[in-house]
């Protein structure tokens, strides 16, 4: 065999070694770039991130490296302003680089929605009633079940109201309102989204959940908090003005420090609490000067047991 080929093809298969070991590196060190995981759905999310990771340094690492190769062992000789070989084209080469993108494009995108699946994210298509996704594999939790009680039934259920600009979160079995959504860790939670106004996101970054509430339904979304601590929810949607004002504190506790936070909340009446878009908007009306558009006026702030 020629020398040179067999230089050509070490340095191929060494250079593509270490160019997968280097991707599967990089794949790994993905899952640092990401707040923590705070429910149980997370990984999912996570794991298809590192895969895309993965994919994208391998492409990433494999031109820049083709590039050097090229650059290092076939530059032309100084002063050498002859023109290269006259080349056809190859058929097989172009098949293969071809049908390997599309089998690429295919395997990320069934990945993509069997992770849709597993975390049943109720989307569009659920609205229109021509298919309900379905948590057939539901993100595993280390749930302590009690008699008569399974894993994937929600044990708490609590209603969920976005409007211009504040959340409001409803526990109907104990009768109590908060603008701060507690829930209790290794507990599957269904979410009642309704929205009063506009299109809102309910985006909690942390749980690598994330569902859009559309005016005039009510979207019921699941999912499995982990992690007790405290977290940020965020509208994920532009809904107006005072968008960037709709935020809320997502609390995770232990299951005997949420009852005691409900029986606490129980004991509180209702009261106006504060809303900075209220604020902003009554702050900027009530200017001699008028500058700037018209917005819209905030929802009244929210009455609620606990304020947060």
């Amino acid at each position: 065999m020629n020398t040179r080929l067999t230089l050509n093809l070490f340095l191929v298969m060494a250079g593509g070694f270490v160019i997968t070991v280097a991707s599967i590196f990089i794949g790994k060190q993905a899952y640092s770039w990401l707040p923590p995981q705070a429910a149980a759905e997370s990984h999912l999310i996570d794991d298809l991130f590192s895969f895309l990771v993965t994919i994208g340094a391998f492409i990433f690492l494999g031109v820049t490296a083709a590039i050097l190769y090229s650059v290092l062992f076939h530059r032309a000789k100084s002063y050498d302003f002859s023109d290269g070989p006259h080349i056809e084209g190859n058929i097989t080469l172009e098949v293969v680089w071809t049908a390997i993108p599309i089998m690429l494009v295919l395997w990320i995108a069934s990945y993509s929605y069997e992770v849709y699946e597993n975390m049943g994210i109720q989307g569009p298509s659920q609205l229109l009633h021509l298919h309900n996704p379905l948590p057939v594999q539901i993100a595993h939790a280390e749930v302590q079940e009690t008699p008569g009680e399974t894993v994937s039934e929600p044990l708490e259920k609590i209603d969920v109201i976005a409007k211009q600009w504040a959340w409001v979160f409803s526990y109907p079995e104990q009768g109590i309102t908060s603008t701060e959504l507690h829930l209790p860790s290794d507990r599957r939670v269904r979410l009642a989204l309704q929205s009063e106004d506009v299109l809102h996101g309910f985006y909690i970054p942390a749980f690598r959940v994330k569902q859009d509430i559309v005016p005039g339904k009510t979207i019921d979304f699941e999912f499995t908090p982990i992690r007790p601590g405290k977290y940020s929810l965020t509208d994920s949607q532009y809904s107006g003005t005072y968008f960037a004002t709709m935020q809320a504190n997502v609390v995770v506790e232990t299951p005997e420090e949420y009852h005691v936070w409900l029986k606490k909340a129980a004991s509180h009446n209702p009261t106006v609490a504060p809303n900075q878009a209220a604020t902003e908007y009554a702050q900027n009306h009530n200017e001699k000067i008028q500058t700037g558009w018209e917005t819209v006026k905030p929802a009244g702030p929210p009455v609620v047991n606990f304020a947060g």
